[in-house]
């Protein structure tokens, strides 16, 4: 542990940052970047002092503008992508679940030497829980990574898949939008300017009628965003998403995009006229998130509906002005297929599963480690293991649940591994960005993106680490 108290963490910036009240300057860059910040970004996630974690939060976040790193919302690059100023690229939103640094590091150094400036770390509410990086957490260790490795100018994180339960919503609706609400909060106090809300699962294609099937979807939403609207910070427009079909499912039509759209923009209206609305949709075109594993724990192939993301992009962009659709559950999918995603016009795709894969399956992996994680697993989740099932299809489907109880374990391997699987990584986010044509987009980002800098509150980063 780095710091043992806060006077050790003071000790630590004498020299090196330099704190008057609410602003930071960084006195010896070197020391800071190469020394201070890898300690900054481990006592953000594992110290078990509230005063020291928080404070650590809030060092990074205070330092990220003066590094010339902005958390920003990617509102604006939509808008031009909607208005077809800007297009032919597939923006790659990167799911981080564990090893979370050096992933974000491996990441943003990819960014650097493609120069891709679309690119966006998200964590999804299920995420949030089974991985434990509350948001303001993931927002610290995104930002941290992205100063560390180089990166400047916007940096965009996103809540993905803010969902709603169906269940609990069906047992209790006001109780488990209320749990929305405050989520939201809490992660746009933590730094994500970007959320898509999820409002896909109230769906009801029992009734009669399209419009009616949508109803209660565009009207979370709606009330959502009209939320989002009242928190975002001075100067920031957050980017929302909404979707239409619930992620393995069955695939969106057209005249579900445009029931939504229509309905959702008539019930944001009622909040208020002028409110921004979402900035894309999300479909299902027939993948799963995480893949389907076969017996031998490798993952099926997937039929993926290429002419419906094609044609429901274009709705979006020509009808709506939206930025176009977005592609969930697609990390899994074979390498050859990912130029097709800017080429039909999709706006967004979402990756999580295949990263997760690299780390446990890589060479340089402690089996140990993998071994006490697996029999973790067999016992802490052997309720959720399927009759007929194999060892391999059970561990492929729960060991993303490994992330929280071994959180320090991931983040903490050997410099050898960490380096060796930071390297893969490194080459699979190059061969993603290149093949999603956004490699080359910094110029476009810079030009459409200018981002309002955000004062972090610390009395609020020590509250959310109690």
């Amino acid at each position: 542990m780095p710091y043992a108290t806060l006077d050790q963490l003071e000790q630590a910036l004498a020299h090196t940052v330099r704190v008057e009240g609410a602003t930071l300057k960084i006195v010896d860059q070197t020391a800071f970047l190469h020394d201070l910040l890898d300690d900054l970004a481990h006592a953000a996630v594992f110290n078990p002092d509230p005063r020291i974690k928080g404070r650590a939060r809030w060092l990074i976040k205070t330092a990220a503008p003066v590094a010339g790193v902005t958390p920003a919302s990617i509102q604006s690059l939509y808008e031009a992508m909607g208005r077809g100023e800007a297009g032919g690229f597939t923006v790659p939103a990167i799911n981080i679940r564990g090893m979370s640094y050096d992933v974000a590091r491996a990441a943003v150094r990819a960014a650097k030497k493609t120069r891709t400036g679309a690119f966006i770390f998200e964590i999804a509410k299920s995420e949030i829980g089974y991985t434990e990086q509350r948001p303001g957490e993931y927002a610290a260790v995104m930002i941290a990574a992205a100063i560390r490795e180089g990166h400047t100018g916007p940096l965009f994180i996103q809540g993905d898949h803010f969902q709603v339960n169906a269940k609990k919503y069906l047992q209790d609706s006001a109780k488990e939008i209320d749990g929305l609400r405050a989520l939201i909060r809490e992660a746009i106090a933590a730094g994500f300017f970007n959320i898509d809300i999820d409002s896909s699962t109230t769906v009801d294609l029992s009734k009669p009628t399209i419009p009616e099937q949508q109803r209660t979807n565009y009207e979370i939403a709606a009330d959502l965003t009209a939320l989002i609207r009242t928190l975002q910070p001075p100067g920031v427009t957050i980017s929302v998403g909404g979707e239409i079909g619930e992620v393995g499912g069955k695939n969106s039509t057209e005249e579900e995009l445009r029931a939504y759209m229509d309905g959702y923009r008539r019930a944001l209206d009622a909040f208020g006229s002028g409110l921004a609305g979402i900035s894309k949709i999300s479909i299902q075109t027939g993948t799963s998130h995480g893949g389907v594993p076969l017996p031998d724990g490798s993952v099926a192939q997937v039929a993926l509906d290429f002419d419906t993301l094609q044609r429901l992009s274009n709705v979006a962009r020509e009808v709506y002005g939206l930025s176009g659709a977005v592609q969930h559950g697609a990390s899994t999918l074979p390498a050859e297929v990912f130029d097709r995603f800017p080429a039909v016009g999709a706006s967004e795709i979402h990756l999580a599963t295949e990263f997760q894969n690299m780390l446990f399956e890589h060479r340089s992996f402690p089996k140990d480690l993998k071994d006490r994680i697996y029999a973790h697993l067999a016992t802490a989740h052997a309720d959720e293991r399927k009759p007929g099932e194999t060892d391999q299809q059970f561990l492929y489907k729960t060991r993303k649940k490994a992330f929280g109880p071994f959180k320090e374990g991931f983040w903490t391997l050997n410099g050898v591994a960490r380096e060796s699987i930071g390297w893969a990584l490194q080459q699979k986010f190059e061969f993603l960005f290149r093949k999603l044509n956004v490699a080359q987009t910094d110029d476009v980002v810079k030009r459409y993106v200018a981002p309002a800098p955000v004062a972090f509150s610390q009395e609020a980063e020590i509250a959310a680490c109690r």
